[in-house]
């Protein structure tokens, strides 16, 4: 998988790597004399990073006693992955059993392989959720503010409060 070089432009139309391990990076990459699109990489911020996590954070420890009992409120860490889960910001993984004894037992065997996933029993099918990847190799700018906003709109929608009550999904 490429990943990004980072380059400084020296003006006509010229780029050039801004160390000789940038460079390197390029050569380990690239062909000389290949064409290859270029796009300015949109970093998101750590302010907006940090945001998220405050938010879900306080969104925790503001939830109602109902919630007390429940997988995903052990932590802050286990709402937010629970929370991607449940606004499809997961990855599934399907599995076809003989029978519903055997989906049954399937999934009991799954549910501790990752303490954050969602395992659900249809029929004589186990489905798995897994919450994706949020870091800044992940998710760029735009997806990651896109999931910042779902998941804090799913909590606070969850927990009864208005939207943008619990600090807003869009500040930072």
């Amino acid at each position: 998988m490429e990943q990004a070089v980072k380059v400084r432009y020296e003006g006509e139309g010229a780029f050039s790597p801004v160390s000789r391990f940038w460079a390197g990076r390029a050569d380990k990459q690239y062909v000389v004399g290949e064409v290859y699109d270029m796009a300015p990489w949109l970093d998101r911020s750590q302010v907006s990073h940090n945001h998220e996590f405050a938010v879900i954070g306080e969104m925790f420890n503001s939830l109602p006693e109902r919630f007390k009992d429940e997988p995903w409120a052990q932590t802050p860490e286990h709402l937010r992955k629970y929370a991607l889960i449940r606004t499809r910001w997961c990855d599934t993984q399907t599995f076809p059993c003989g029978s519903h004894a055997e989906a049954l037992r399937w999934a009991a065997n799954l549910r501790p392989l990752d303490e954050y996933s969602l395992v659900k029993v249809e029929g004589a099918l186990v489905y798995r959720f897994t919450a994706v990847s949020q870091s800044r190799r992940a998710m760029g700018k735009e997806r990651f503010q896109k999931s910042k906003t779902d998941i804090i709109e799913f909590i606070e929608d969850m927990i009864g409060i208005e939207r943008g009550a619990s600090a807003g999904a869009e500040a930072a």
